[in-house]
């Protein structure tokens, strides 16, 4: 861009009594001839009273034109791995609806492969990985490549980060650990996070692991059974639709009111809110539907059946299982 000088040096055209020269003539940048005697003219008819020179300005030098700046690539569109208190984020770019320059599956794999094999003097082998998914829409076969990417690198995967509920359930139905977020927050803001609305209920079809958990900012309804080792936490209640065997911890946001309810209650631990609870030491002979709640004095179990009846906003409480 040429600067405009004519801004920048305050020119102004210069009008003569005697008839205006052809052209603009400015006040700087130009200068009159020194004066001639009274009688001086020419024989072309020339004043040389009224004489002016114009000069036009000197171009601008390469130095003083404005560098053309490249426009810098944005890391937000790449595939990105980041440390982070001992383990690794790999954070994956916006899903491809939602971007101008998108990146569809076949590049992100290109850049994971770019990324691992340019970094191996700078990812530690057996680091932690944790997946941000952000909104993107990944099936159970795509984070399980991404999976086997970060094995050959001796790279674990440990949690996948989601905003997609199909991204979730697709992660949870292959065995990972998930957590759900509406708003993928930094890792270390989660009491804040907590106090946000609850999203909609998280249903899965799956049966959760040993060392499998599942995060989710509300309800979770899991179609299947939860293994001793595996974790449930949840900040609305928390269904199973089979034999609850591990640690679940409904109402992670403080909520006294949230549920915990399984056809075969018998779990490693019990959480609602801040209180906690264990399963009884003598198992009942036979289970139905159970459903686990604060009472007065902590949490209580009560059948399903019982519970459903009950008036809990009365004294009157719904009968405890044996």
């Amino acid at each position: 861009m040429v600067p405009d000088f004519s801004s920048q040096r305050g020119y102004q055209k210069d009008v003569h009594p005697g008839g205006a020269h052809p052209g603009s003539a400015y006040s700087q940048g130009s200068y009159s001839q020194g004066a001639a005697p009274e009688d001086a003219s020419s024989a072309d008819g020339l004043d040389f009273n009224n004489f002016i020179l114009e000069i036009d300005p000197e171009p601008a030098s390469p130095e003083a034109e404005p560098a053309q700046t490249k426009p810098e690539s944005n890391p937000n569109l790449q595939v990105q791995f980041k440390s982070e208190g001992g383990r690794l984020l790999l954070i994956l770019p916006p899903a491809p609806e939602k971007s101008r320059n998108p990146v569809y599956w076949e590049e992100l794999r290109r850049q994971l492969k770019e990324r691992i094999s340019g970094g191996e003097r700078f990812l530690q082998p057996h680091t932690p990985v944790h997946l941000i998914a952000r909104d993107r829409l990944l099936d159970s076969q795509q984070v399980q490549e991404i999976d086997a990417l970060l094995s050959d690198a001796q790279l674990p995967l440990k949690r996948i980060y989601a905003s997609r509920r199909q991204t979730a359930v697709a992660a949870a139905t292959a065995g990972y650990s998930v957590e759900q977020q509406t708003t993928l927050s930094h890792l270390g803001q989660g009491q804040e996070a907590s106090r946000q609305a609850m999203d909609e209920p998280l249903y899965v079809q799956t049966t959760l692991r040993s060392g499998v958990e599942m995060r989710h900012r509300g309800t979770v309804i899991i179609l299947g059974d939860a293994n001793p080792g595996s974790s449930i936490v949840a900040e609305g209640d928390i269904f199973v639709w089979g034999r609850l065997r591990g640690v679940v911890h409904a109402g992670a946001g403080g909520n006294t009111q949230c549920r915990i309810m399984a056809l075969h209650m018998q779990p490693t631990q019990l959480r609602i809110a801040d209180k906690v609870a264990r399963s009884p030491d003598d198992p009942p002979a036979q289970y139905q539907p159970e459903v686990a709640y604060i009472g007065p004095d902590g949490i209580r179990i009560a059948l399903a059946a019982e519970f459903a009846l009950a008036d809990l906003t009365t004294q009157e409480s719904p009968q405890e299982s044996p």
